[in-house]
């Protein structure tokens, strides 16, 4: 019996074993297992291409697929309704482009409400240009409100001058950025017509008008004022809209910086130009004024400066403008460029030359210093390896800088000045083995002794230091003897010559160099011929001296055959060892 149980429940298992798929195995979970799988990203497994095949899966990603699916519907239902109720919003709003396919900005697809009335578009405000907002300044009305600000600051004059401002920012208000874009304007513009820009458009009453009040300003208030203009411009290249170093993009203007300043401060310039000279040490002896993108500024007002007065814009680029960016032979050819534009159009006014010339000495400083004379002379002869396209323009420039540079009275206080300062210059220049820098420069040297006795004691004490220089310049004596001498001191270049003379003898002894020996030798025979030269010209002229008094002695005899004959003689001979002294 129990043997009959134990098969029944054998042959019942195998049955029921082959009917279960599972054959009676069981699947084991772990809940803390499950529970971390649960917080995991699901992976992207491969499809089961066995259970695809047969028909089959594990059933796992049922309730996945469905909820997408639905999903799936829901959007294509959504995206029906949109597009039946949105058939005119393909248009971008902000940008007025086109309807793309790829955007997915909320607000380009968000559907009207129902009953809600589509806003009307903005009407586009006209654009309003620089002239059209000049024409309608009235001279009138701004000559009424600088008598109000006039009266109402009376004792604030920087408070007037803003007001003053204020008054052509609101004129210009309606211009935008676009309609004036003054730095690429000013990039692109030579200096001759960027001068012109913004005062052609202002009408000529007005200009009067507002030169008139500025006339009556102060030069203290007015400087500040000046500066005050040109940080405003100035803050718009240095701030963040002017772009990177390099960048190609022009700065976008702020309204202060736009029209309005460009006019009150070319108003000023013009009718006030000794005011930049006050202002331009501050300006170029700051960094934060200097730069490529700064300079057409910088040579704009100083173009207006010299609109209302012609040396004092020279003035400027004589001593500011051309010493700071032409020290250099390897400076930026764009800055070189525009320094020397703005020289081309002060000399092309008509009778520019003579206007610089009666004025060559302003207050007391020359319009041309020597430092700056000497750097364009260095720039006008180059060594031929080092020429440039802008050295044909120094050429043309030069005859009128080296006029305006030695002009002045002879024995003036500025040109013995100017004597005393060009001639180390110039025996400095002579070291640069360059002959046409040389032969231009032993002709200043040389003009330097015709203008100051004391330029010969100069030369003596820095003989030592600039024998070759020297040399160049006896040299020059000696061979156009005829054409020099005349202009020089006989006495003071004889006890000169006589004095390096001396210092030859000593260097002599001293000097180890075999260059140094042959120049010292050089400049020895050339003094020795140099006091040859004097000492024939003293006996020729005491030889003629004499027949002089002779033939006068005579003659006083023949007509006066009872004058006092010893003191007459005794006369004649006085005045002839006045002459003969040396």
């Amino acid at each position: 019996m129990a043997m009959e149980d134990v098969a029944g429940a054998s042959s019942s298992s195998v049955a029921a074993a082959a009917s279960d798929p599972t054959h009676g195995w069981q699947t084991v979970s772990y809940p803390k297992r499950h529970r971390k799988q649960a917080h995991q990203p699901p992976r992207a497994m491969a499809p089961d291409l066995a259970l695809q095949a047969n028909g089959k899966g594990s059933g796992v990603f049922d309730a996945v697929e469905k909820r997408s699916q639905e999903r799936h519907r829901a959007l294509q239902q959504q995206l029906a309704s949109r597009a039946a109720d949105l058939d005119d919003a393909r248009i971008a709003p902000v940008t007025g482009g086109a309807y793309s396919d790829d955007s997915d900005s909320d607000e380009a697809t968000a559907p009207r409400q129902v009953g809600e009335v589509k806003k009307p578009k903005k009407p586009k405000k006209p654009k309003v240009t620089v002239a059209e907002a000049a024409a309608l300044i009235d001279a009138e009305n701004l000559a009424a409100h600088l008598v109000e600000i006039s009266s109402s600051y009376e004792n604030q004059q920087d408070i007037q001058l803003m007001r003053f401002a204020d008054y052509f920012g609101r004129a210009f208000v309606a211009v935008s950025a676009s309609q004036f874009a003054w730095a690429k304007m000013f990039k692109e513009s030579t200096v001759s017509k960027m001068v012109d820009i913004p005062l052609c458009h202002i009408p000529e009453a007005v200009i009067k008008t507002a030169s008139d009040w500025i006339s009556q300003r102060s030069y203290d208030a007015l400087g500040d004022f000046v500066l005050w203009c040109i940080d405003s411009i100035m803050s718009e290249l240095s701030g963040p809209s002017a772009g990177p170093k390099g960048s190609k993009k022009v700065a976008q203007q702020s309204p202060r910086a736009q029209v309005a300043i460009f006019v009150v401060l070319a108003m000023t310039l013009r009718r006030k130009p000794d005011v930049l000279v006050n202002v331009m040490p501050k300006i170029m002896g700051n960094n934060k004024y200097l730069g490529q993108e700064k300079l057409p500024i910088i040579v704009w007002f100083i173009a207006q400066a010299s609109q209302g007065d012609l040396v004092t814009g020279m003035f400027c680029w004589a001593h500011f403008l051309f010493p700071t960016l032409c020290a250099k032979p390897s400076g930026n050819p764009l800055a070189r460029d525009l320094v020397l534009q703005l020289l081309e159009r002060i000399l092309s006014v008509t009778k520019a030359r003579s206007i610089l010339l009666n004025g060559a000495v302003r207050k007391g400083e020359r319009l041309v210093p020597p430092v700056s004379f000497d750097l364009f002379m260095r720039a006008t002869f180059p060594v031929s390896g080092a020429r440039v396209k802008a050295t044909e323009r120094f050429e043309v420039a030069y005859r009128t800088i080296k006029e305006l540079a030695l002009a002045g009275s002879p024995g003036s206080k500025t040109v013995k000045q100017a004597s005393q300062q060009l001639l180390p210059l110039c025996a400095k220049a002579m070291q640069e083995n360059n002959a046409e820098l040389t032969r231009e420069a032993v002709d200043v040297f040389i003009w330097c002794l015709t203008q100051n006795a004391e330029s010969y004691k100069q030369w003596e004490r820095i003989y030592p230091e600039n024998t070759e220089a020297s040399v160049a310049v006896l040299s020059k004596i000696v061979i156009d003897w005829k054409d020099v001498s005349p202009k020089l001191s006989s006495e003071a270049l004889k006890a000169t010559v006589k004095n390096l003379k001396a210092k030859n003898e000593a260097a002599l002894e001293s000097a180890t160099d075999a260059g140094k020996q042959a120049s010292i030798k050089e400049a020895d025979k050339h003094c020795k011929v140099i006091l040859g030269k004097l000492t024939r010209s003293s006996t020729c002229l005491k030889s003629s001296l004499v027949g002089i008094a002779l033939a006068v002695a005579a003659s006083l005899v023949l007509s006066s055959p009872d004058m006092d004959l010893p003191l007459e003689w005794e006369k004649i001979q006085a005045m002839v060892s006045s002459h003969l002294s040396f």
